[in-house]
């Protein structure tokens, strides 16, 4: 099989990474530089904080090297992506990027675009460290191109517990009718019931209402191509999907996913479907006054993404660059980065007491719960088909045609969901 898109295993056994230090040898290239350029969209709120925790790791670690940064500010890369895209085509890449671990690699190895680091991973314990169901995922025809320094949970519900008390409701939300009364009553005191932003957040929304009406195993066949996309639950998705967003904020076309995080934290909404990142950028802003829960009708669901960074062909510091992989993918990098960033380790021997209340909670779903990939995020499917499917969302946010949802949601699969 050419690549293994088996959702990531539960986490469980410890084991162990040896902790050498980084950059004995020189495999520089005789370039002689010690900046590693670090590509990512991490640039602002729990994000930038998880950076540079991870940073602070990697100069403990790889004494001579100086970490640069490259972020390039955008919810969920978009920006960046174009940036490095261009940057890759000029052959001007930076020592080292962030990617989405999963399908969303595929468009970097086929291009020959990223080196093989399969041998670091033996040298480095990842094998041993990482879940045998990540491993397989990272593979590609044997190979493995990348270093997680993490697991996110998509599928959340994030909320001001002042205005959702205020309003009279009392409990989370299981289901999809328990959820619309909630916002009846939001709607009511005349807060924004649900607030969302532009794009991949409305992606998000949509992945997480197909997974209440497909149900876990038919939502990821939607990207595997066992579930059509003219499916009765899907065409119920859609439907449940557009009785959302009479709840939502109306200029949700023209704002990012943290511009909808403020309306929370302003008490100007109740409710955003956000990855869990959010607790750590709520958390570096102040705002403690939060709660959350899986979004209605997904149960046990965990829908998953992780960054991972890679090795480019052509870097210019391919010595600091494996220091900086390395690291990343140290119980040290994973400690340092996770606790700030929101997510949980993607190595199966950290400690829940070293982390923040929602993280412990985030590892006990994850040894239990059923992990699905996630589109909007990359471990469902390709750029491109993130590209279409986003489009076609934004579409549909103005025109409100569920036929001509379906019919480009279609399309996308046809292009995009078989590799050529």
């Amino acid at each position: 099989m050419r690549f293994t898109r088996a959702a990531v295993a539960a986490v469980g056994i410890a084991a162990l990474l040896t902790t050498a230090a980084c950059g004995s040898g020189d495999d520089s290239g005789g370039t002689g530089s010690t900046k590693v350029e670090v590509f990512t969209w991490w640039a602002d709120g729990g994000e930038k904080a998880g950076l540079d925790g991870l940073v602070s790791a990697f100069g403990t670690a790889c004494a001579g090297q100086t970490f640069e940064n490259g972020a390039v500010a955008g919810g969920a890369g978009a920006n960046a992506k174009s940036v490095l895209a261009s940057r890759l085509q000029q052959n001007t890449p930076p020592d080292t990027f962030q990617a989405h671990a999963g399908a969303e690699l595929l468009d970097y190895i086929d291009a020959g675009q990223v080196e093989d680091i399969s041998a670091d991973y033996d040298s480095w314990g990842l094998k041993k460290a990482f879940p045998q169901g990540l491993i397989d995922n990272l593979t590609v025809d044997g190979k493995i191109y990348s270093v997680p320094a993490n697991i996110h949970r998509a599928n959340v519900v994030w909320s001001n517990k002042k205005v959702t008390t205020a309003a009279g409701i009392t409990a989370d939300p299981k289901d999809l009718n328990e959820f619309f009364a909630a916002l009846d009553k939001l709607k009511a005191k005349g807060v924004t019931p649900l607030a969302v932003g532009k794009d991949w957040t409305q992606l998000m929304l949509f992945e997480s209402v197909l997974i209440t009406d497909l149900g876990p195993e038919k939502f990821t066949g939607l990207w595997n191509g066992t579930t059509p996309w003219n499916d009765p639950g899907v065409t119920k998705g859609i439907a449940d999907f557009k009785k959302l967003l009479s709840y939502t904020n109306k200029d949700r076309d023209a704002l990012d996913w943290t511009d909808a995080e403020k309306q929370i934290m302003d008490g100007k909404a109740g409710y955003q479907l956000m990855g869990d990142w959010e607790a750590a950028d709520l958390d570096a802003k102040g705002f403690k006054d939060y709660a959350w829960f899986t979004f209605p009708g997904n149960g046990t669901t965990f829908q998953w993404l992780a960054d991972s960074f890679v090795l480019p062909k052509g870097a210019k510091n391919p010595e600091g660059t494996k220091c900086w992989l390395k690291t990343v993918g140290s119980a040290e990098g994973q400690k340092a980065f996770n606790t700030k960033k929101g997510s949980i380790p993607a190595r199966t021997d950290a400690s829940p007491a070293d982390y923040p209340k929602y993280q412990q909670a985030a590892m006990a779903d994850w040894k239990s719960a059923k992990p699905v990939p996630s589109c909007a995020h990359g471990s469902a499917c390709s750029q491109g088909w993130q590209g279409a499917a986003n489009s076609a969302l934004g579409a549909y946010s103005t025109n409100q045609d569920d036929a001509a949802l379906t019919k480009a949601l279609t399309a996308a699969a046809e292009q995009f969901g078989k590799k050529k």
